[in-house]
């Protein structure tokens, strides 16, 4: 059935690609990011992917104001209107070592990680009667996402080095590092199949599987003909850098019964 649903962040990398998904069979108004706060009105759906998601963003009044006071403010609206949320967190709540299970402790270990928590916490305690799924998105990766620069994913920043210089840089020890990298068609894929459901809660959405930043930049390095340099990590991200990611999707597929 056609539903009138608001994308927030809807000039961003998944937004772009969730109205691509969605806008043929639903009325979809869009939200650019940090524009004017929006009317909810009449909605079925908010589904609010709005936010900084610089993991190196250092202003933090800025990052709290936009990612925690503003969801806050827009969920509020959604509570007094009756309209569903879906919302947009990251698997980077869980801090350095988990299980990655939606009920593991969350560890965040930067602003932008801590404003996400900070907000899933408050949608838990709010207790609101209204649909509200929250998705942990994991190593989201895929078209549109271009423009992030160095915060954009090792298959995009990969893809752009082996084309135009023919080598791809990754750090020593790369081979370690496992991520759990979900394509950006999956990720829009669950949120249109959620948009169905009446249940609350805590997904996360990832693959199930690790895979190394190595292995991603050899598929790249054979796919264009390029060769791959290791160079050191900076020493801002030594100590902070997660060695390994892979989410649990016990509770994902039992309610989309995969």
């Amino acid at each position: 059935s056609r539903m009138k649903i608001l994308v927030t962040g809807s000039n961003g990398f998944i937004g772009k690609n969730l109205i691509n998904k969605l806008q043929d069979e639903h009325e979809i108004i869009k939200n650019e990011w940090g524009m004017s706060f929006p009317s909810i009105k009449n909605l079925d759906w908010v589904i609010h992917l709005g936010a900084i998601s610089s993991t190196t963003e250092t202003n933090i009044s800025k990052i709290y104001r936009q990612n925690l006071e503003f969801s806050i403010k827009l969920y509020e609206e959604c509570i007094a209107n009756n309209v569903k949320f879906q919302f947009a967190s990251s698997a980077s709540v869980y801090g350095l070592k988990s299980d990655f299970k939606e009920t593991s402790p969350l560890n965040p270990q930067n602003h932008y990680s801590r404003s996400k928590a900070m907000f899933e916490r408050y949608v838990e305690l709010r207790n609101a009667p209204i649909t509200t799924q929250l998705f942990r998105y994991f190593n989201v990766y895929g078209p549109q996402e271009e423009h992030k620069g160095n915060q954009a994913s090792p298959y995009t920043q990969f893809k752009q080095q082996a084309k135009s210089s023919r080598v791809i840089k990754i750090f020593k020890g790369s081979e370690k590092y496992k991520r759990d990298f979900i394509h950006v068609e999956q990720i829009t894929e669950y949120h249109k199949r959620f948009l169905e459901l009446k249940e609350s809660g805590v997904w996360n959405m990832g693959t199930g599987t690790a895979k190394s930043f190595y292995d991603v930049a050899n598929e790249i390095a054979d796919e264009y003909g390029a060769r791959i340099e290791y160079i050191e990590m900076p020493q801002i991200l030594k100590g902070n850098y997660q060695e390994f990611t892979r989410a649990d999707t016990t509770k994902l597929w039992k309610t989309l019964a995969i």
